[in-house]
Formats: structure tokens, C-alpha cells, sequence
């Protein structure tokens, strides 16, 4: 018999299956918590698709080595604009449909550590703060963190 937990509890022990369905379905829920693996599953999935996407530029653009999707930030332009091309144009329309979940979810991995979501913004000073954010969501879920649960 399985159990299932609602959505608005943390799934610890997430499928990648599970962790991306959540995703999706708490699109923009900033109250609650989020496990390590729905955080971390969910990351996993968003770079498969900008794999994808760096894969299949070159079939649709044969310049387009020199203006890969990147990474970390899908926005940035490199030497040319993304809506170059259409597979760049597809990407942009993917991260800013995801861009709000995804703040999101790190709001909730954050509560989970018994962090206000706000520490998110600590990933704009420059290099400490994206290693910060990082060790942050890599921590385990602390008791305390319910105190963000609505």
C-alpha cells in the first residue's frame, strides 16, 4: 500500500517523475517546503532540456556554435541573440515559462533548510553567493523548516 503525500508537504524520496509533476503543479507556490530530491530532480530534468535544446541548434542553425544555449543563464545573448534562431527562440520561450517555478522551488528547498526563501537573492553577489545558494540547497531538511508550511 503506498502513501501518498500531499502536495503541499515536502515528497521526500522523490521520483524523477514525481519531482518534475510537482514542479509543474505547485507553479508558483512560494509558501511550503521542497526536498532535496524534488530540488534536485528538477534540476537534473532542466538541464537534460537545455542539452537537448544545445543539441538540436546545430541541426537547425548552422551558426549556431557560436551562440549555444547557456546553462546558467539562459538569457544571456553571448556574441549574438538567441532569437537568432528558432531553437533559440523555443529555449527563451522554455525559460521564461519555467523562470517563476523555479524561483519558486529554490523558495521552497530554501524552507526546507529552515531558510527564508529571501536567501535566494544572496545568488547575486558575485561568485560567493551562487556557491552559498549551492551548499544551501545541497543541505538536509531541518525540523524547524515546517515553521514555512501553510
Amino acid at each position: 500500500m503506498t502513501t501518498q503525500t500531499a502536495l503541499s508537504a515536502p515528497l521526500y524520496g522523490a521520483s524523477f517523475p514525481q519531482a518534475v509533476s510537482r514542479f509543474f503543479r505547485k507553479y508558483a507556490t512560494f509558501s511550503g517546503r521542497a526536498s532535496r530530491s524534488e530540488y534536485w530532480w528538477w534540476v537534473l530534468a532542466n538541464t537534460l532540456v537545455a542539452v537537448a535544446f544545445n543539441a538540436l541548434g546545430p541541426v537547425a542553425d548552422p551558426q549556431w556554435d557560436s551562440r549555444p544555449v547557456n546553462l546558467l543563464s539562459p538569457f544571456a545573448a553571448g556574441g549574438s541573440f538567441p532569437l537568432a534562431s528558432p531553437v533559440g527562440v523555443a529555449f527563451l520561450i522554455y525559460a521564461t515559462a519555467i523562470l517563476i517555478p523555479a524561483l519558486a522551488l529554490t523558495w521552497r528547498r530554501l524552507h526546507d533548510t529552515d531558510r527564508s526563501g529571501a536567501w535566494f537573492f544572496i545568488v547575486f553577489v558575485p561568485i560567493i553567493g551562487a556557491i552559498v545558494l549551492f551548499v544551501f540547497t545541497v543541505l538536509s531538511a531541518r525540523p524547524a523548516g515546517a515553521r514555512f508550511d501553510r
